[in-house]
């Protein structure tokens, strides 16, 4: 039950024992949220903050923490829990482990042959390299695997599917090349690894190889290791390939805590399993299986760098493909640490970030984890020295994000009702390196992440972390053959009044579980661009890469720990929580508007596809010599009413603005307000993201419950914004876009209301 509220003033500045010495002067101009008194002392608490930051910090811990295997379940990983724990202990944390009971197999048989025209054994191994220490490490390795594979034992010919994508399928069936019975190959990229197999699967194949091409990450992208950083003829990606976008998280326990005594799906009945086997292969080892396919030549676009002719199959080749699996529950180590908030307890600011690899891991996670860490560590200097934050700042390092976001989904899952009380954001970090700063979340944090980025100077360039980004997307948007988003994300980045645009959040990290199942509002930070993903899930991802070609004197992990501490002191201090809704109001406008083109295009591309079927034009262009399969003539789409749509964002612009204009009239009267009401005007703003989710959730995976950002159900982590809708117009689903355009309108229509109370807070008292 929720403690109620101390009813103080809180417009009077930040009190605390330390020497800030804080005037009107330091603060920032219109520091979102905050009165200038307070302001001034927050600028001067952030610098503070800063100064106390030391990179020699995150070099030690990776080097620690990347010492020896670090996946889930691992002595090492529970090893470094408990580090974890004894560190936010010494620095004045309340924190705990949560434990939590979880289902990951490991892998106990793996052979792949190619058994004609020709034999070859694969290798599916990473060899020892002399520059890297860890790689000499064989103890407790993972080897390559996909993490929820089916057990399997097949053996077919071949067939090449490019990226594996639903496109890919398509250009298949019209050459008339089915997969049905066979083994489909495709190349890491466009989708995410899970969407291979599973389109695969659907399409009837009985297994899968997913194998990194050089064209998208190897030699064709540079030197490659230990020359350089990029893939090596024998590195492997590993990574899971449960079905994330049906839900995260245990896949025997959907919606509920994976405690001890928890209500479990037997395995078979888990809808996001897999029910054939699927391996990842190197590019070495993909090689012999590609140079022996026969059959069509591949288009030009399916063409990747190895130096052979890309041929799409089925066979000659035929391969053996026999997996089998150690289907073990295993502990889960989430550790849990409390700053508890002076002002407001029971409003809570979050800040994750996984511990757990594939195998070493120094890029991923811990680059991001030891920057948690140093930011944990000086709040602590900060709270020791008599700083108290306002609401309760609550750190998280999780386990078993790599398999499916597992400790965070069934932490957050566990406590879902307490935290749609008392959430007020989650900060989420991954890997990082050396670069841009990229930022996604949601857009009611747009104009925050503007001040914050501002504040923070590249450590290369020496210009703010804000101008740097706002430069690369705009050079990005306006390249060659740019996509759509790119341009849009250019074109508000090359508007010095618009606020540093941030991206839709698809998944692939932890905040899927807070943002799109409980409606937590959210963001993810990282630095990069100017490293490389070369190390990406293989057992080369160690500390000796990292401090060659990631963030060789970890300036950048400094920048993130000053980033994201910022942000965490904001929403800890902020008077009022420092929230914008007219950049909401904004992107929901722009996503309405692709959906009207979408619409458009759906409508026309149908009325040539018929023309073209009716002039027997497909057949007539085809080479008579290659098998062709013409399509045939398209039902025309409905006529998309979008209108109730439309009036609700009218509305909810209206609304927004309202409540800004209001935000900053009241700061240029000093945000003189009393206690109880600035109590009042919080207690609407901590869970207003709330509001944009559904219990219907989207269709057939009602886990996903945020009407504006999911995971595509094909794209995997890619981000598909007004879901419900856009999902439905792409799959001609006609009933559910009727549908979830009035749930959508419904929703927002909810979000204006809560707008339009916590605008009348705002209000001058008569």
């Amino acid at each position: 039950m929720l403690q109620p509220l101390r009813l103080l003033p809180v417009f009077i500045g930040l009190t605390c024992a330390l020497s800030l010495g804080a005037s009107a002067a330091d603060a920032p101009a219109n520091m979102i949220g905050y009165a200038p008194e307070s302001a001034a002392a927050q600028t001067r608490l952030e610098q503070k903050f800063d100064a106390d930051l030391k990179p020699d910090n995150l070099r030690s811990w990776m080097q620690q923490m990347s010492s020896q295997p670090n996946q889930l379940g691992s002595p090492h990983d529970k090893a470094n829990a408990e580090f974890v724990l004894k560190q936010f202990t010494a620095w004045g944390w309340d924190a705990h482990i949560e434990t939590f009971f979880v289902l990951f197999p490991t892998p106990k048989e793996r052979l792949l042959e190619l058994v004609a025209p020709t034999r070859y054994t694969a290798k599916i191994d990473e060899p020892a390299i002399a520059e890297d220490a860890t790689s000499k490490v064989r103890d407790g390795v993972l080897p390559p695997y996909n993490a929820y594979s089916a057990d399997g034992d097949v053996t077919a010919e071949l067939v090449y599917a490019n990226y594996g994508a639903p496109d890919d399928y398509k250009e298949l069936e019209r050459r008339g090349i089915s997969v049905k019975g066979k083994i489909v190959i495709a190349r890491y990229g466009q989708t995410w690894r899970g969407i291979k197999p599973k389109l695969a699967q659907q399409h009837g194949a009985i297994g899968a190889l997913i194998y990194s091409d050089p064209h998208d990450d190897g030699y064709a992208q540079g030197d490659t290791y230990p020359q350089g950083p990029f893939r090596s003829e024998q590195g492997v990606q590993r990574g899971s390939v449960a079905d994330i976008p049906i839900y995260s998280g245990d896949p025997l326990t959907p919606g509920v805590g994976a405690t001890k005594n928890a209500k479990r799906l037997k395995r078979e009945d888990a809808p996001d399993l897999l029910k054939i086997p699927v391996m990842p292969i190197s590019y070495g080892d993909a090689l012999p299986l590609l140079k022996a396919l026969g059959g069509p030549v591949a288009p030009a676009n399916w063409r990747g760098a190895l130096p052979i002719t890309y041929h799409i199959g089925p066979g000659p080749a035929q391969v053996h493909l026999k997996l089998a699996f150690n289907w073990n529950q295993v502990e889960a180590y989430d550790v849990v640490a409390t700053l508890r908030g002076s002002l407001y307890p029971d409003q809570w600011v979050m800040r994750g970030n996984h511990r757990d690899a594939w195998v070493f891991g120094a890029s991923d996670p811990l680059s991001g984890q030891v920057a948690m860490l140093e930011e944990a560590r000086v709040l602590g200097e900060l709270h020791k020295a008599g700083w108290k934050p306002k609401r309760s700042i609550v750190y998280l390092s999780w386990d078993g994000e790599e398999e499916g976001l597992i400790g965070s989904t069934e932490w957050a899952e566990t406590h879902a009702d307490e935290l749609k009380r008392k959430a007020v954001l989650y900060i989420n970090t991954d890997n990082n390196g050396r670069g841009f700063l990229n930022v996604g979340g949601s857009h009611a944090l747009e104009h925050v992440v503007d001040q914050i980025a501002a504040g923070i100077t590249d450590p290369q360039t020496g210009v703010s972390v804000l101008e740097r980004r706002r430069a690369e997307l705009a050079i990005s948007g306006n390249a060659p053959g740019a996509n759509e988003n790119a341009k849009t994300m250019a074109k508000a980045a090359m508007m010095a009044e618009h606020d540093l645009p941030i991206s839709a959040l698809g998944s692939g990290s932890d905040y899927s579980p807070f943002l799109q199942h409980l409606g937590i509002a959210a963001l993810d930070f990282g630095y990069g661009g100017e490293d490389n993903g070369g190390d990406y899930h293989s057992i080369y991802d160690s500390f000796d890469h990292y401090v060659r070609f990631g963030d060789p004197d970890f300036a950048y992990g400094i920048a993130l720990a000053k980033t994201v501490g910022h942000t965490v002191l904001r929403f800890a201090d902020a008077d009022v929580l420092p929230l914008r809704f007219g950049n909401l109001a904004d992107t929901i406008a722009r996503y309405a508007e692709e959906l009207h083109k979408l619409a458009a295009q759906q409508l026309e591309q149908t009325a040539t596809i018929n023309k073209l079927v009716a002039m027997n034009a497909y057949k007539l262009a085809a080479d008579p010599k290659l098998s062709y399969v013409a399509p045939g003539s398209e039902a025309t789409p409905p006529n998309i009413d979008l209108n109730a749509l439309d009036n609700a964002i009218k509305q909810l612009k209206s609304s927004a603005n309202a409540y800004d204009q209001a935000l900053v009239t009241q700061a240029q009267y000093g945000l003189q307000l009393g206690g109880e009401r600035a109590a009042k005007l919080n207690d609407e703003l901590k869970n207003i993201e709330l509001l944009l989710t559904r219990k219907e959730g989207l269709p057939g995976r009602d886990w996903y419950q945020h009407m504006l950002y999911a995971p595509g159900l094909y794209t995997g982590y890619g981000v598909k914004t007004l879901p419900g809708v856009r999902e439905a117009i792409e799959q001609k689903q006609w009933d559910q876009v009727t549908r979830y355009v009035d749930l959508i309108a419904s929703t927002l229509n909810a979000y204006s209301q809560r707008l339009d109370q916590a605008r009348a807070l705002l209000e001058p008292i008569q």
